[in-house]
């Protein structure tokens, strides 16, 4: 084919491109200005004076006056021993909140679930099994039925009653102080949902920083909007929470499926459910407090793959099969915002096609000018250059705006890479289509139901969890301990050598008990003695004496892939190491006192 061919074929495609493009940056426009007067009034409400106004900011003073509510939180799992673990004894520590339990899911023919989830149970009394009573993997809403089931017995067995249900998953970061603020809008709405935000990463990790920026700017931007306007609020699957309302009217309307156990998104469904049966919605805007974001924290999918196989699931849940759940007068009601929540089903197609073009055309019009000549596609499209560079200034608005929501969160040098990420995410978006479209249509044709394609999740590491940890002399005066000025004169004595637990022992103000309650509390570990009912003297061998003494650690026994470690000292990066190069288990370790460990060492080691 000639270039003048190929250039008039190109320009023919480019038409209805351009007005593609054009539509869709004018309605991300039209959302832009409406999340931009969101923010408006909630900078103009601020203040004690202001509490009255439906965009005030509560202050802590605020959320600790609310009434609490007794809150459930369900985690569903399938295959999760590696993670829920971690997950549980994070959150369950870390939560400022004092009513709630947490229910977790798992299926009967998943005993490595099973067993996590019972020995996290030993450790902490609010944790509750609910095992699904067939093999899994079924669907998300599945399980999270059977969890509300186990609920409604629990409560039966011990006299209580949950207020609100929230939603999480097992990669779960649940913010200290996220109950509280759920706890607060509940006191006025039937379905609340807290922002959910990815954990950073380094800016070289492309995939994962395109749903930093996802995340961000649609949290900042399209939730606020739907506020604003009147659309109904899309439950993020985790961070939502339920009354105990809209679950029993969710669960009469819809034959006690709460969740609906078909459909592969059903957090998005139940958002739509509850504003369909005129229960009131709250999204809470993401608020920087204490220096950090008020917002559901996990990792998620870092390889192509992963980012691929996790959007397939969006996309034919929300795009292609919420369609079936509805009916027209319903779909009529929000038929704006099923057209904003669909049209990534053209758009993730184009976007791909855009950028080649855009590419094709750069290129041959710097041939052109090298060369002297006139520029074909120039010449073939000149009537659509006003559509062009409209097309080209919206991308660039929106574009802008994603780099600015992206740097209130992460900072602006990841941020600055917003635009890259922007062409990287076309592409896999357009996969993920694909794949929608692909599965849906199989499916269909099958008569088959679609299944529930699980993302594999990892949890952030102990160091990572530990960024915003109190200090140990906190600890300690908040813990009753000592006071704070036996603090303060400890700290003016104390050798910089010297650690101050160490030293305030040597004060005798505390016992060595004591200060590795404390350290526990700090690092989120567990502490004491294992009983000598649960060592077993083949894992003590896992490693080899010399290790083990040279680190003050004793392995004492495997549960669920998990190797469990007992040591007087907190678990560092080169400890880590060296251990991994004798086990690939994933390790848990247990806090001693130096005086436990030595009990350990001269019966276990020698």
């Amino acid at each position: 084919m000639r270039d003048a061919e190929l250039d008039h074929w190109i320009a023919l495609l480019l038409t209805p491109l351009a007005f593609w493009v054009v539509l869709s940056g004018l309605d991300d426009c039209v959302i832009a200005v409406a999340a931009a007067i969101a923010w408006i009034r909630i900078g103009l409400s601020r203040g004690p004076q202001a509490r009255e106004c439906a965009w005030y900011t509560p202050c802590d003073e605020d959320l600790a006056a609310a009434p609490v509510r007794h809150m459930a939180i369900f985690v569903a799992a399938w295959r999760e021993h590696r993670v829920i673990q971690s997950m549980l004894d994070n959150n369950v520590t870390r939560l400022r909140y004092p009513r709630f339990d947490v229910f977790v899911g798992a299926y009967q023919n998943d005993g490595r679930t099973l067993a996590a989830v019972r020995e996290a149970m030993k450790r902490h009394p609010n944790v509750h099994l609910a095992v699904c009573p067939h093999d899994g993997p079924t669907s998300k809403a599945d399980c999270l039925n059977w969890i509300y089931q186990r609920m409604i017995l629990y409560e039966e067995e011990h006299g209580v009653r949950f207020d609100m249900v929230i939603t999480h998953d097992a990669e779960d970061v649940i913010d200290p102080d996220a109950l509280r603020w759920i706890n607060y809008y509940a006191q006025w709405h039937d379905m609340v949902q807290i922002p959910v935000l990815a954990l950073p990463t380094p800016w070289s990790e492309i995939t994962h920083g395109i749903y930093c920026d996802e995340f961000c700017e649609y949290q900042h931007k399209d939730m606020m909007a739907r506020s604003l306007m009147g659309g109904f609020i899309p439950s993020n699957g985790v961070g939502t929470g339920y009354s105990r309302k809209a679950l029993q009217l969710l669960a009469e309307v819809y034959a006690n499926r709460v969740f609906e156990p078909g459909c592969l998104t059903e957090d998005y469904e139940n958002g739509c459910r509850v504003a369909l049966l005129g229960l009131t919605q709250k999204f809470i805007p993401i608020h920087i407090r204490h220096g950090r974001a008020i917002a559901t924290r996990e990792y998620f999918p870092r390889s192509l793959r992963g980012a691929v196989r996790q959007r397939t699931r969006w996309v034919t849940g929300i795009g292609l099969q919420s369609w079936e759940y509805h009916s027209w007068q319903e779909t009529m009601r929000y038929l704006y915002w099923f057209w904003r929540d669909r049209k990534s089903l053209a758009g993730n197609l184009m976007g791909p096609l855009a950028n080649l073009l855009f590419v094709y055309g750069v290129v041959t019009l710097a041939w052109a000018n090298h060369a002297h000549a006139p520029w074909g596609l120039g010449r073939e499209a000149s009537g659509l250059a006003g559509a062009a560079v409209a097309g080209l200034a919206l991308q660039f608005i929106h574009t802008s705006v994603r780099t600015v929501c992206c740097a209130r969160v992460y900072g602006w040098r990841f941020a600055a890479l917003a635009p890259v990420r922007v062409v990287a995410a076309n592409w896999i978006n357009c996969f993920s289509t694909c794949g929608a479209l692909w599965n849906y249509s199989a499916a269909k044709m099958r008569r088959r139901s679609l299944r529930w394609a699980k993302t594999d999740h990892i949890y952030p590491s102990r160091a990572a969890l530990v960024t915003e940890r109190k200090k140990l002399g906190e600890i300690l005066t908040g813990g009753q301990w000592i006071t704070q000025s036996e603090l303060e004169r400890a700290l003016a004595s104390k050798p910089d050598t010297r650690r101050l637990g160490e030293h305030l022992m040597l004060l005798g103000m505390i016992t060595e008990e004591d200060v590795y309650v404390a350290l526990a509390r700090q690092n989120n570990l567990p502490v004491g003695k294992p009983e000598p009912s649960s060592v077993s003297l083949a894992v003590t061998r896992a490693l080899p004496a010399a290790v083990a003494k040279k680190w003050r650690i004793l392995p004492f026994r495997i549960v669920a892939g998990e190797l469990y470690m007992a040591g007087s000292e907190l678990p560092g990066d080169e400890m880590q190491e060296e251990i991994r190069r004798f086990s690939s288990l994933e390790i848990r370790f247990q806090l001693v006192t130096p005086t436990d460990y030595a009990e350990l060492a001269m019966k276990y080691l020698g």
